[in-house]
């Protein structure tokens, strides 16, 4: 097969996987798309969502826990999802900074001009907070923020948003003069550890965290007024008031009704209590919105099984593209040296790119879920396999070449008969290679909406669940070695056993 008709196969598979994969690609028809951050309150928030796109009639998907405020913005714009829940003090002091929007007017007349909407809050506000053990903060006497600043040596910990944020710890540190240099970045529920465990110290909050009461922490005053009023919202494309309007008036309906104390227990519900979020958003509508919603919650093993195929779907498809690609790669860049040193440049520089950014690059050019995530897994494929096919045909003994020569054999028989079956062993460790690495990579596709096996770790590091995150890790590292397992047993067919011995002889003579 030539490099033109690998190229033909991948752009066909890059076709059925945009536009055919059910499994992938968005739903046919109106499907009304939830978003939601990697927060519980969040999910909460989107599983009511959902449950009122049902109520009103449609069909509706929920892409939970998606990584990071921008994603789920940029998602909205380009109408890779319809609505998700938001605050009005991240879009005045972070979406829309430059904007310098200080009234509510102001800022649905800017949503507007993005096609956007938001509904009237929904009655609370969950601020930023700093906050500390009670016991610790009792032994320094700190009351307020700006008591921080006689305490350098204090460790900081702030999650990972809010390290970057214009309304976090760049801003935070400024308004307080703040001289603290022990200062991190993590994922905001793994602060909560850190604080309990004692390995932090002072730790960025949500007003509405159940963590704050269950772990015994002190608020510190925002005595300077750093940090704005964050009322929850609901922000929708304004499209849906035609394609779903009965929705659109189910939504707004929540406006109001869920104050700070509600919203507290129903996070404490989910994180301290284990409840099902769709069953704590569900409750939540019948009793306020007197609403008759049942919920049929997935067992374990139907998750299982979904995430699996998710899994495999991601796996099998890029790194299939990554073999058809890299193969004719990996012996372009055996017959030219120069060439080569190139395409193994090109392919090194990609694999030196973090997985999760390499995910997150594909975004603005594929929007979020399926595709994003297979492009960025094909990319962090390519370099094992094209590197051992380029050392396999580049270590047959001289001898053999030479012989195969003599017998006057053309490039394209020789490479066939005898160059590739003796380069048979290392192409397959690099493909080895490469299926290990694509299939733990592939579990941070749940961060952009892909599934898998991440699902069910992002779920349990948010809910602190280690039984949650083993549900994936498990079936992750196993399907890891059945992978593998596969390879050698198509190297035990494909090499024949007399083969293999001349290439061990061979290879110690050599």
């Amino acid at each position: 097969m030539t490099i033109r008709q690998h190229i033909k196969i991948i752009l066909l598979g890059i076709c059925v996987i945009l536009y055919v994969s059910p499994v992938l690609g968005d739903e046919v028809g109106e499907t009304i798309k939830i978003g939601s951050k990697n927060s519980t309150e969040s999910v909460i928030l989107g599983e009511m969502l959902s449950h009122l796109v049902k109520k009103s009639g449609g069909d509706v998907i929920h892409q939970k826990q998606l990584g990071g405020t921008r994603v789920l913005w940029n998602a909205l714009l380009n109408g890779e999802i319809d609505a998700y829940p938001e605050y009005t003090g991240t879009l005045k002091h972070e979406l829309l900074a430059e904007k310098n929007l200080q009234t509510r007017e102001q800022i649905n007349a800017t949503l507007a001009a993005h096609g956007l909407s938001m509904t009237k809050p929904l009655g609370f506000n969950n601020t930023y907070a700093i906050g500390m053990k009670d016991k610790l903060a009792e032994e320094l006497n700190l009351l307020k923020i700006s008591d921080l600043r006689n305490y350098p040596e204090l460790v900081l910990g702030f999650g990972n948003e809010f390290m970057d944020r214009a309304d976090g710890w760049p801003g935070l540190r400024q308004r307080y003069r703040l001289l603290h240099q022990n200062v991190s970045g993590l994922e905001h529920d793994l602060a909560y550890r850190g604080i309990e465990s004692g390995t932090l110290d002072v730790t960025d909050l949500y007003a509405t965290d159940a963590e704050i009461g269950h772990y015994n922490l002190r608020v510190l005053k925002d005595d300077l007024n750093y940090f704005p009023i964050y009322d929850a919202v609901i922000i929708y494309r304004t499209d849906l008031v035609q394609k779903a309007p009965d929705s659109i008036i189910l939504f707004k309906q929540l406006a109001g009704v869920i104050d700070a104390p509600t919203m507290i227990g129903m996070n404490a519900q989910v994180k301290l209590f284990g409840k099902n979020e769709s069953k704590v958003a569900a409750n939540f509508l019948n009793k306020n919105l007197e609403l008759d919603i049942d919920v049929q919650v997935q067992s374990m093993w139907q998750r299982f099984w979904q995430h699996t195929k998710e899994h495999i779907v991601l796996v099998g498809i890029s790194l299939s593209a990554a073999i058809f690609l890299a193969l004719p790669l990996g012996i372009l860049s055996a017959r030219h040296t120069r060439l080569g040193q190139i395409v193994l440049g090109i392919a090194g520089i990609i694999q030196t790119i973090p997985s999760l950014a390499l995910f997150v690059f594909m975004i603005p050019l594929l929007g979020i879920g399926g595709p994003p995530a297979i492009v960025a897994l094909f990319l962090h494929s390519l370099l094992p396999i094209i590197r051992n096919t380029y050392a396999g045909l580049k270590d047959i003994p001289l001898t053999v070449v030479e012989s195969a020569e003599a017998l006057g054999l053309p490039q394209s028989a020789r490479l066939r008969i005898v160059e590739l079956p003796l380069a048979t062993r290392a192409i397959l460790a690099g493909i080895k290679t490469s299926a290990v690495i694509n299939v733990g990579t592939a579990t941070l596709s749940a961060l952009i909406g892909a599934g898998g096996y991440g699902q069910p770790i992002l779920t349990g590091i948010r809910l602190n669940d280690i039984g949650l995150i083993l549900q994936g890790a498990i079936p992750a590292a196993v399907l890891a070695l059945l992978v593998q397992g596969l390879f050698e047993l198509i190297e035990s067919s494909v090499l024949p056993k007399g083969l293999r011995i001349k290439v061990n002889e061979a290879t110690s003579v050599n």
